[in-house]
């Protein structure tokens, strides 16, 4: 269980449900011009409601890792917008950009992007002290407490198992608050027991927090702690499942490898 101090939003009631933390509205994303040009993403429009743990599914090449990256801000779009919780990004500077997402974005990686000069506790405030704010230690202890990295902070990553950097990189995205966290393949790196941990950490985030967690992810049995699946193909979005079990997955992920 979370112990960080719950932010109130609005997913505290039944109307936020509807309310978009990421929209994407006809979003297209081209590599190269002229008839070597590749189309990454294809007039893409998908909003994903506040509070809800989404995976974003699809056979190599289908756009999974361009939706991630334009989502969040890491790359421009071709055309179309993309708004998190209503900001278009495409009306900020990259100067506003950077900070923009140093403190309402969370990012949590396959490879961790822990820095082993630092201690746990650095790694987990280093979004802070980049933006110029301190963290406070009740909001440092609850993250770090729910994660449960205890004990562990004076520790610097190569003391720790794959695992538990995982861990520290959870905590890192979650200690500025952020409106969204973007995971990237984030238990592909680890042993299906440490995994189901991670993921575990991740849904309650959503539910004890009220975070929006948005993960690519290749692996149904990842994909069956979400609310809702999104399958990319060929950069369109090709099916959505709700809460999906791991079987039905397995079903659309062959359906499209077929289509192929």
């Amino acid at each position: 269980m979370f112990r960080a101090r719950r932010r109130h939003t609005p997913a505290d009631t039944p109307a936020a449900t509807t309310k978009s933390a990421v929209r994407l509205t006809q979003v297209t994303k081209r590599y190269g011009d002229g008839e070597s040009a590749a189309m990454a993403l294809d007039q893409v429009s998908l909003g994903i409601p506040a509070a809800t743990f989404t995976a974003v599914m699809g056979p190599s090449g289908s756009g999974k890792s361009t939706f991630l990256q334009c989502a969040a801000g890491l790359d421009r779009p071709t055309s179309g917008v993309v708004q998190l919780n209503g900001q278009n990004l495409a009306e900020l500077g990259e100067r506003e950009l950077t900070a923009y997402r140093r403190t309402r974005i969370g990012f949590v990686f396959q490879a961790f992007n822990l820095l082993p000069s630092l201690t746990v506790e650095q790694n987990i405030t280093l979004p802070l002290r980049l933006a110029g704010a301190a963290a406070d230690s009740a909001s440092l202890d609850g993250v770090a407490a729910g994660v449960g990295l205890t004990g562990l902070l004076h520790r610097r990553p190569a003391e720790l198992s794959g695992g538990q950097q995982q861990r520290v990189a959870i905590a890192r995205a979650l200690i500025t608050r952020p409106e969204v966290v973007f995971a990237d393949e984030p238990t592909g790196a680890l042993d299906p027991d440490t995994a189901q941990d991670i993921l575990h950490l991740l849904r309650q985030a959503v539910t004890d927090l009220h975070q929006t967690v948005v993960m690519v992810t290749h692996d149904p049995v990842a994909a069956q702690h979400t609310d809702r699946v999104v399958f990319l193909e060929a950069g369109r979005v090709a099916h959505r499942v709700d809460r999906p079990s791991a079987d039905q997955v397995k079903r659309v992920m062959s359906e499209l490898r077929r289509v192929r």
